[in-house]
């Protein structure tokens, strides 16, 4: 299907921000230039703009205009129903060591298909709260299938279109189904550690797992969430 011209546009731009063209806390083209550039007006390039300012790839500076983000963002492992922003519910987040090849725990490779023994790339982060504080330890389960075709995930570095868009880009697949399945339990040790607890406590652990449009796992990711942190809210009709 083809793209809208602002989808071309805001694309356009996220390649470049992911080729390093505009390093985090540069100005991004301004909308005039923008204009110019793709002959388009104005309201198509604002509305490119908030594209991408929804997703956290930038933000609005005053008195400069439009930077790349210096403090990426993401959601908490379930915060990605259709519709909702990037930066809707977002939160800073540390990455946690470096990318690698593990093989999963056995409901984690349940999830994604996989056998007991095969190896998933793992991307592990501490999803912080306003004072920077940890909220959340999410590690994120990308299959062989995924993760081959797909680079970037294998570095420490921020994905700033977010590691959704970039998967899209690479092979084409992108998330139909969503799959949440919440628990609670202790926390690890491991767990604790990173969560700055220092007593046994209480977490709620969210399994998130996200589908193609083939019904193919695209990445499972497990967030692990102190009892007293996790606030689940729903509103429904009656």
């Amino acid at each position: 299907m083809a793209l809208l011209k602002y989808e071309e546009i805001a694309e356009s731009l996220r390649s470049r921000i992911a080729a390093g063209e505009f390093a985090p806390g540069e100005t991004i083209p301004s909308g005039r230039d923008l204009a110019e550039q793709w002959s388009v007006s104005r309201a198509t390039v604002i509305k490119a703009v908030d594209t991408l300012r929804n997703d956290g790839v930038v933000v609005a500076r005053q008195g400069t205009g439009f930077v790349v983000s210096e403090t990426p963002v993401a959601r908490p492992a379930g915060g990605r129903r259709a519709g909702s922003a990037r930066v809707t519910g977002g939160m800073p987040f540390l990455r946690v060591g470096t990318p690698d090849w593990v093989a999963p725990p056995a409901h984690v490779a349940t999830s994604l298909g996989m056998d007991a023994d095969t190896e998933a790339l793992r991307r592990v982060r501490v999803l912080q709260q306003p004072d920077g504080s940890p909220h959340s330890y999410v590690q994120a389960w990308f299959p062989p299938d995924v993760a081959e075709h797909s680079p970037r995930l294998a570095q420490t570095a921020p994905i700033a279109e977010g590691t959704t868009r970039y998967v899209r880009r690479q092979t084409g697949r992108f998330p139909a189904e969503g799959v949440d399945v919440t628990t609670v339990r202790l926390a690890t040790e491991e767990e604790r550690q990173h969560l700055a607890l220092t007593d046994t406590t209480a977490v709620a652990v969210v399994l998130h797992t996200a589908y193609d449009q083939e019904g193919r796992p695209l990445v499972c990711e497990e967030g692990v969430t102190p009892g007293a942190l996790h606030e689940h809210v729903e509103t429904y009709s009656m």
